[in-house]
C-alpha cells in the first residue's frame, strides 16, 4: 500500500473519531480523538517493548498498526487474544 493510502486510512479514522466525539457533545473532539488513536498505537508499543518480559510478541504490520490506532486497547486485546488462538 502506497504511504498516501495509509495516511487516507488514518485521516479516516481521525475524521470518524472526531465525528462520533462531537456527537456525543464533548468540548475537544478533536483533541479526544487524537489521544484515543495515540493511546491505541502506544499500547501496542508497550505491548512489544515488554515482550521481553512477558514473552507475548506482536508483528507489527500495517493491519495491526490500523487494528490497534482504530481500536485502541480493546483492538490490541483482540490482536492480543488472536494471537494466542491463532
Amino acid at each position: 500500500m502506497p504511504w498516501w493510502g495509509i495516511a487516507a486510512v488514518f485521516g479516516a479514522v481521525l475524521i470518524i473519531f472526531t465525528v462520533i466525539y462531537y456527537i456525543g457533545k464533548n468540548k475537544h473532539p478533536f483533541k479526544r480523538a487524537l489521544l484515543s488513536m495515540s493511546v491505541g498505537g502506544a499500547t501496542l508499543l508497550a505491548v512489544n517493548l515488554s515482550s521481553g518480559l512477558t514473552g507475548v510478541f506482536l508483528p507489527v504490520s500495517l493491519l495491526s498498526i490500523i487494528v490497534s490506532v482504530a481500536g485502541g486497547v480493546p483492538g490490541v486485546t483482540l490482536l492480543l487474544s488472536l494471537n494466542l488462538f491463532f
